[in-house]
């Protein structure tokens, strides 16, 4: 049996458990940053992508970045320490983080309850005031401020990482 996937409501719960305001837009199944063009001229704040990735020694990487940062994958393991990254298995992004490929969020992190995934942050999203994110499924996106996206990082028990992608 395959694990459970968490909804968007048990999100909505954990936010509300956490007094984090949040409101949310549901569209068509979006998978890329262009797609989401529309979108994001209707929604203020960043808009992001995710990245699920393992290293050569299994080490889990979650990365939220600005949605037009460019990521030199091939060169981002110098910049954070970690041995040569490839995109994480949808298997064992099910398994750790309860989301389908095409949904990988920041939010996801609430189901990473052994805190396998280390989370980084580029340095332009920890710069907006207002974030949006998948809330879990890739039919909506889910904006909520920046500091209660710091808030909620925490609470799930990871560490705010920011990193600066732009000098690779």
């Amino acid at each position: 049996m395959g694990a459970m996937l968490a909804s968007p409501d048990d999100l909505f719960a954990y936010f509300d458990s956490l007094g984090i305001a949040h409101s949310t837009e549901w569209h068509e199944a979006l998978f890329t940053v262009d797609q989401s063009a529309g979108l994001k001229a209707r929604m203020p704040g960043a808009h992001t992508k995710n990245l699920f990735l393992k290293d050569a020694e299994g080490a889990l990487v979650l990365i939220a970045a600005e949605a037009h940062n460019q990521l030199k994958l091939n060169q981002l393991h110098k910049i954070i320490g970690t041995k040569r990254l490839s995109f994480g298995p949808a298997e064992l992004m099910t398994e750790v983080l309860s989301v389908m490929p095409g949904s990988v969020t920041a939010f996801a992190l609430m189901n990473d309850r052994e805190g396998r995934v280390r989370f980084l942050v580029d340095s332009v999203l920890a710069g907006a005031e207002v974030v949006n994110f998948h809330p879990l499924v890739n039919t909506g996106t889910t904006a909520i401020s920046q500091a209660d996206f710091r808030r909620f990082v925490e609470a799930t028990g990871h560490r705010f990482e920011i990193i600066d992608f732009s000098p690779l």
